[in-house]
């Protein structure tokens, strides 16, 4: 996972600045939205590519009490980093480390009979009980136990194993497949069978420490949804989980990741001039070019090709001709900023510059993505990493 890195006394090809006061300030912001509910901070895939660590970090210092990961691997790292809050990890697969998960006081989430199969095996091996949330599909059609039968059948054998001291039984919980569409049909219906196979369990003898199913959209737009805690994710990075329910600034949130280069290198080059692979892009007349010395082997989408904004000089420019691995190429239109000049591919907007979203609607994709997908080979150089008094 991501870790802190220095500020940097000279410029860098290229850098993700994240910054922490954001991301608290983000955090006590849903959480001003959601009464008693608790908050869970969503670092998953390396927080959102923000970096897992410092994000955790920093959510628990503005009052997240939760942590949530996808991967157990994910879950085990801030466990080994030190991290004491709550944590649910709820993808696995067979043979996966359940064990570990454990001993590391990690909650972990069944949707299934094999998933409750091993960790009641492995909580046996451990011998202590493992803490088991089981999550229902209330209708988005991925992990999840179906309603019904199949639905009694993990209750019941979840019960007996908890009679035995092999688990306890700790949450209850599912997600929205539809939340950032304002209205769809799909939310109610979801939201009214979560209730019925929480009662049903409840019924049965089940006694869960939290009910939850909102993600980022319903925690901003769908207070019926909170129940015991919520689980935000791309929200609490600042960002708006569908530009359908508004804009960042709407809801009082402040984009966390600003995305900027050094342009490599600013040449002159005539009209008729050919620009990257394929010459998708030949200038128009005698023009300045600046290579931007990131591509798709840093995340930037390959979709941006010819698309892709920057602001470069104070103006946007636009991604001329194929982002390549290392690098694209943006015309300047005869401007001469220097070797070295500042291109921020996206942050808040503050100074102008592009966001995540304008990425997103470039490349026909979501925000989630653009932010994910930066790679490890742009350092993450993290600002306001103190609380202020």
């Amino acid at each position: 996972m991501t870790e802190t890195a220095p500020v940097p006394t000279a410029p860098l090809r290229a850098r993700a600045e994240i910054d922490l006061g954001a991301l608290r300030a983000n955090v006590r912001t849903l959480r001003a939205r959601v009464g008693d509910a608790a908050v869970m901070a969503v670092v998953k895939a390396d927080g959102y590519g923000h970096g897992a660590l410092p994000c955790a970090r920093a959510a628990v210092e503005a009052g997240a009490t939760w942590l949530g990961t996808a991967t157990p691997e994910e879950a085990l790292a801030l466990r080994a980093a030190g991290l004491t809050q709550r944590v649910l990890c709820w993808l696995w697969v067979p043979g996966g480390p359940w064990r570990q998960a454990i001993e590391a006081d990690i909650d972990v989430s069944v949707s299934g009979m094999w998933a409750l199969d091993e960790v009641t095996a492995a909580a046996r091996a451990a011998g202590r009980p493992a803490r088991v949330q089981l999550k229902a599909d209330t209708g988005l059609g991925r992990n999840g136990c179906q309603p019904g039968a199949d639905w009694a059948e993990l209750v019941a054998a979840a019960l007996r194993a908890e009679g035995d001291g092999l688990v306890r039984v700790t949450g209850l919980w599912s997600h929205f497949a539809c939340a950032d569409e304002p209205g769809h049909p799909s939310i109610t219906a979801q939201l009214t069978r979560f209730r019925e196979m929480v009662a049903y369990a409840e019924e049965q003898g089940v006694r869960p420490e939290v009910r939850h199913i909102a993600n980022s959209p319903a925690t901003l737009t769908l207070p019926e949804t909170h129940f015991d805690l919520v689980r935000p994710g791309i929200a609490m990075y600042g960002l708006s989980p569908s530009p359908e329910l508004g804009t960042p600034a709407d809801f009082g949130l402040r984009p966390v990741m600003t995305l900027s280069a050094s342009l490599a290198l600013v040449k002159h080059v005539p009209g008729g001039h050919g620009v990257s692979y394929g010459h998708h892009y030949v200038t128009p007349g005698a023009t300045t070019l600046g290579l931007v010395p990131l591509g798709y082997g840093d995340g930037i989408p390959r979709h941006a090709s010819g698309a892709g904004p920057v602001l470069v000089d104070g103006k946007w420019r636009t991604a001329a001709g194929r982002v390549a691995m290392d690098q694209f190429v943006v015309d300047l239109s005869g401007d001469e900023p220097p070797v070295g000049a500042e291109a921020v591919l996206f942050g808040p907007g503050d100074r102008g510059e592009p966001t995540a979203e304008d990425w997103a609607a470039a490349c026909g994709t979501i925000a989630y993505e653009i932010v994910t997908r930066i790679g490890t080979r742009v350092p993450r150089v993290y600002v306001n990493e103190e609380e202020r008094g």
